[in-house]
């Protein structure tokens, strides 16, 4: 416990480090006046929380090969009670931030609960997540956090390679391993932080793989917007209207990233490309992250059936 909490607090003191050197511009410019009304009520008490009388799903840790890497790498994969290879599942692919890894969404925040509870309550259909490592530097025999991906290679594991592994290596196994529906109507794309950030970049270029896109408290990688990359939103507006499914921007306003979102869903207004802007009263914390992948996981898929 206590190494989970320095390391929280690591990653913490990263993301504000980062934010506040690459933005120092935009000190004085983080405004929560416009479009702050809270959008959904709070999550019922106890959304997170593990419940006896519900069963629960099973979460593996799984090897792959990565062919982008040249190297054995690990995720974490989420199956719903009752799995079974008779049937097909949707799938939500969940990515963590910066300077963790794959049990971020699972040992700091509570994604494999909700889901058992969600699907308990009828409210979301039985679905496969997948939590992969989102820094490719980040191997099976290279766990060292020495040797991650930061300020000092320009975030690098972060980037076109996480990206390159996700779309031919990650995804390709998880359909080929797992009962999936392998179309981008039953798979979807979210992420918290520096993952929220990875999910907008990848999501918006590949409308064709992901229906259903969510950026959490999205980070300074967030491209044109987050002043790290500045690399065009949206590469084809007109696709994106005729693809996208849901497009999800949420952030709370006492997260000292909020400008990125801010700035996100504002250009998504000016060019009147649907899309929920969640806003709420809460930090850059799991309490946020959780509350979004409850609001979000219930707007994807479809209704539980």
């Amino acid at each position: 416990m206590k190494n989970r909490m320095s390391n929280r607090y690591l990653f913490i003191s990263i993301v504000f480090i980062i934010a506040s050197h690459i933005c120092q511009a935009q000190t004085g410019k983080i405004s929560v006046k416009a479009d702050t009304i809270l959008t959904f009520p709070d999550p019922p008490a106890g959304f997170n929380v593990q419940r006896n009388d519900v069963p629960h799903g099973k979460l593996t840790v799984v090897q792959y090969t990565s062919k982008t890497v040249g190297k054995l790498r690990e995720m974490s994969v989420y199956t719903p009670p009752g799995y079974s290879s008779d049937r097909k599942y949707p799938v939500l692919y969940l990515l963590h931030g910066l300077g963790v890894d794959r049990r971020q969404w699972t040992e700091w925040c509570q994604a494999d609960i909700i889901a058992d509870n969600l699907i308990a309550d009828g409210k979301i259909q039985p679905l496969v997540m997948v939590f992969p490592n989102c820094d490719t530097k980040l191997t099976v025999t290279d766990t060292s956090a020495a040797s991650r991906s930061g300020r000092a290679d320009n975030f690098e594991g972060y980037r076109r390679s996480f990206e390159e592994d996700l779309l031919k290596d990650i995804i390709p196994y998880i359909d080929s391993h797992y009962s999936t529906i392998s179309d981008a109507e039953h798979r979807a794309l979210a992420g918290l932080s520096m993952g929220g950030g990875q999910s907008l970049n990848i999501g918006l270029y590949h409308p064709e793989t992901f229906a259903y896109i969510g950026g959490f408290s999205s980070a300074p990688n967030t491209n044109k917007f987050g002043g790290m990359y500045d690399v065009q939103f949206i590469p084809d507006i007109k696709v994106a209207r005729e693809k996208l499914k849901l497009l999800w921007i949420g952030c709370g306003t006492k997260d000292g990233l909020w400008w990125v979102s801010e700035r996100a869903h504002q250009y998504l207004n000016e060019i009147s490309l649907p899309h929920v802007w969640n806003v709420d009263n809460n930090g850059h914390d799991n309490t946020e992250w959780d509350r979004n992948l409850y609001l979000f996981s219930q707007r994807i898929f479809g209704v539980a059936r």
